[in-house]
């Protein structure tokens, strides 16, 4: 399998999926402006779409959308870790992933097209409240975001919740989720995906 990415974004909740299975996999930093990858390939035509994540799995299909690729990749490289298809806890996993992409993940991208004044105020008061969801279900003591097991909804959480610092928005009102967000950046898989796109450069 090979991972094409970019460094920071949301591809790095797949990075840090896949390296939380101790399974090889391959990754390749995709330039989202160009669309090249850094061999120099058409990333247009390794995935139409143009973004990242892309899964280039071993019989040569590409995989896409980061919802769909974390399952795939925890359910085929490591069968048995998430929930059963069709159980209740299963559907919740997938409830709970489809928040975070569509409720916080995509609350996070206007700030990236450039937000000021009014406009800016507002998302971040729409932020701030799809984030105090998430505080609000962590107060119960949980270790992680689906109860007493870690899944690829902290990976992803972790992840978008990254770019608070880009987009000088402040996570102090939220202790239960910076508790966790310290939790998963201790991971030794999360470390081994954020040096490896350059992320923790300093890291030993």
């Amino acid at each position: 399998m090979k991972l094409y990415y970019s460094p920071g974004a949301c591809s790095l909740a797949c990075h840090i999926t896949l390296a939380e299975t101790g399974k090889p996999f391959a990754i390749e930093r995709a330039d989202l402006r160009s669309k090249t990858t850094e061999t120099g390939a058409d990333f247009a035509a390794i995935t139409p779409r143009g973004a990242v994540p892309a899964l280039e799995l071993d019989s040569g299909e590409v995989l896409t959308e980061g919802v769909a690729i974390m399952q795939f990749v925890t359910d085929n490289l490591t069968p048995g870790a998430l929930p059963a298809q069709g159980t209740l806890e299963r559907a919740r996993l997938q409830e709970t992933l489809n928040f975070i992409a569509t409720e916080v993940h995509k609350t996070y991208g206007p700030f990236f097209r450039g937000l000021e004044g009014a406009a800016r105020e507002a998302q971040i008061a729409l932020l701030n409240q799809r984030l105090a969801l998430v505080e609000a279900r962590l107060a119960d003591g949980r270790d992680w975001v689906m109860g007493a097991a870690y899944s690829p909804a902290d990976a992803y959480l972790f992840t978008v919740t990254n770019w608070s610092a880009y987009i000088q928005h402040d996570l102090s009102a939220y202790p239960h989720l910076n508790a966790l967000r310290a939790r998963i950046a201790a991971r030794p898989a999360v470390i081994a995906a954020m040096k490896a796109e350059g992320l923790l450069k300093d890291a030993a």
